[in-house]
Formats: structure tokens, sequence, C-alpha cells
């Protein structure tokens, strides 16, 4: 009997080619396995064997999906697996969205086993965590180390039709599909001693784990924004030229807080961005692009609104985890509302 033949996806980083700037690599078959997959290799042991790695740029896959999909899932099909994996993604959002979108595809088509990984911030989690089975991984690959093994753990089993154990158990993110056990306690006994220790102040788990929605009310419209006071925020990374504080291109460990006093328009000579998730060339031709100064002060002079506020705060979301981004807004908020500013405009990429 033959080794399992198993194929795996990466993006154009961890295929060797390059960072954004190969974004938009179309989709093809590495003619050798790039170190990830041979990585990956070791951790799936004797008996399975990686046998190609289909490579597609984040850019490409996401602005293309239908037909970029149609395109890998083709390629993969041709090197006859009998297994698939995606990624690790981290948190990089294209490449977890193409990871969960094409591990899906290949599961409808194939029924193969398949799995992925990923950070649970990224976006591809949510969208595709109830569809294939998504290993957690920290949000960067210096947690590459950890991500392997748990991945190839969960492709044994899946490959050797073992039972597949808890969330918990396996490292999967949970998929809200329910079994039946049977448990040495009753229920009612268990739920009072949960609720024993929560009183008590002690460490309990939950058997019955809610989502978590996070929703934000929103305010009121403002009546008059002609006597408005109106300040820009952006996750798109525009910075003053030099990127002065230094702003992560990804996962940004700070923000940044810059004057406009002056500043009719944002031109090549004086503005930025410091992004790394999208081609940054129209961006830093003119950063009106991100950062509408130019507008606003047309419609400050026409009377629309009445006041730009004279800071704006940016830093960029790519790769920046949720918690640090509540945390930035939560101190430069307070900041904004110290100065009188009446609303917020946030743009993005």
């Amino acid at each position: 009997m033959g080794k399992v033949r198993a194929v795996h996806y990466v993006n154009q980083f961890f295929a060797g080619i390059g960072g954004e700037e190969k974004a938009d690599t179309v989709p093809h078959i590495a003619e050798a396995l790039p170190p990830i997959s041979l990585q990956l290799g070791k951790v799936l042991g004797e008996e399975i064997e990686v046998v190609g790695t289909v490579v597609c740029g984040d850019t490409y896959f996401n602005e293309n999906l239908e037909t970029a999909r149609a395109e890998v899932l083709e390629m993969i099909k041709g090197l006859k697996p009998e297994l698939f994996i995606a990624g690790p993604a981290f948190n990089a959002g294209r490449y977890g969205v193409a990871a969960g979108e094409i591990t899906k595809a290949v599961q409808e088509s194939l029924g193969i086993p398949c799995l992925t990984g990923m950070y649970i911030e990224n976006p591809g989690a949510d969208m595709y965590k109830k569809d294939v089975y998504v290993i957690e991984t920290s949000d960067s690959a210096a947690g590459m180390r950890k991500a392997l093994p748990k991945m190839g753990k969960l492709a044994k089993k899946l490959v050797n039709k073992e039972e597949i154990g808890s969330p918990k158990e396996e490292g999967y993110m949970e998929r809200g599909i329910r079994v039946n056990f049977f448990h040495e306690e009753r229920g009612a006994k268990r739920a009072v001693d949960m609720l024993l220790k929560k009183i008590k102040g002690e460490e309990f788990v939950t058997e019955y784990p809610m989502p978590s929605f996070d929703r934000v009310e929103p305010n009121k419209a403002i009546k008059d924004l002609s006597t408005a006071k109106i300040a820009l925020v952006t996750s798109g990374g525009i910075v003053p030229k030099g990127n002065p504080d230094r702003i992560e291109s990804s996962s940004a460990s700070k923000y940044g807080e810059y004057s406009i006093e002056g500043f009719n328009d944002l031109t090549e000579e004086t503005h930025e961005t410091a992004h790394g998730g999208y081609d940054p060339v129209y961006a830093n031709l003119d950063s009106d692009r991100v950062l509408p100064v130019d507008v606003l002060r047309d419609l400050e002079k026409e009377g629309v609104i009445g006041k730009l506020h004279e800071l704006f705060y940016t830093t960029v979301g790519n790769g920046t985890s949720v918690a640090n981004s509540k945390a930035y807004a939560s101190e430069f908020a307070q900041k904004l509302i110290a100065d009188g500013v009446d609303a917020v405009i946030l743009t993005s990429t």
C-alpha cells in the first residue's frame, strides 16, 4: 500500500516568491516543494507524502474569486490528492479567506479529508470554521512550530478515520456541531458545581459556551453639520513622509497622531502609506485617496461642515488584532472628545 497523497496550498509569501508586490501571482503548481511544505511533510510522518504545492497570490485569489477557485481546484484535482491542507494563514486576512474558500471547495468537490489553520481573529476563521476544520494558530508566522504539528496531528486522524475529539482536545475552532455523550455525573450536579465555583470566584469551564456578539450602538445623527467639528481616523496607514513613528506595515503595535493644520491637500512629497496589505502606489501618489483631506477642506470652505479637526489618527488594519485596535480607539477617542470633536470619519483601504 502506497503513501497517502497530500496537496498543500500556500500564498505567494510562503511560496518564497515575494510579499505584497507579488500578491497578484497567478495560480500555479510549484516546481519544487517550498520550505513550509517540506516542514509539513515532516510532521505528517512517513505514511503521508506531500506530492505538490499549489500557489496563488492573495490579491489574485480575492479579486478573481470564482475563476481563481476554479483554477486552483483543477490544479489540486490533477495532483490526485487523498488529503488537502491549506496554510496556515495566521492573521493574514486575504490569505485566510483564500485558504478557507479553497479548503471548502476541495472538501465539497473531492470529498477527501481537508483542513486549514489561522488566527481566531482572521476574517477567514468566522467565514469558514463551520464548514471545515480550522486549526487555531497564533497571529503570526512566529507560531509556525506549534501550528504545523497541530495541523499534522488532526490530518493524520482524519486520514485514518479516527474519532475526532472536541475543539479543545484537537485544537480546531468550534464548528457549532454538538454530539451526545455519557458523562459520569448528572447534569444537575455539574450545574450546581459550576455555580458554586462561580460564587467562590473559582475557575470553571461552561459546557455551553455562548458566542460573543460585539455590537456598538450608533450615536444620534448630527442635526447641523455646518457647526460640527469633524475628525479623520484611518486604518489605511497614511503617515507623514518617512513614517516618523515607524508604524509597522502589518500587525501594528502603535497608532500615529499627526497634524494636518495648514494642509489643503496631501501630496506625494508630504505623505505616504505604511500599510503592507494593499498596493501602495495610488495611496503614495495621492494620500487623499485614503484620507480625504482635500474634499473635507472644500466642504469646510463651503460651510457644509463647521471645521476639520487639526489632528488625524492612523494605524494599519493589516493583521492588527481586534484587541489592539480597540485599545488604540479607546485611547484616541478620549482625546477626540476632549478636543470637542462632534463626529469622526473612519476610512480604510
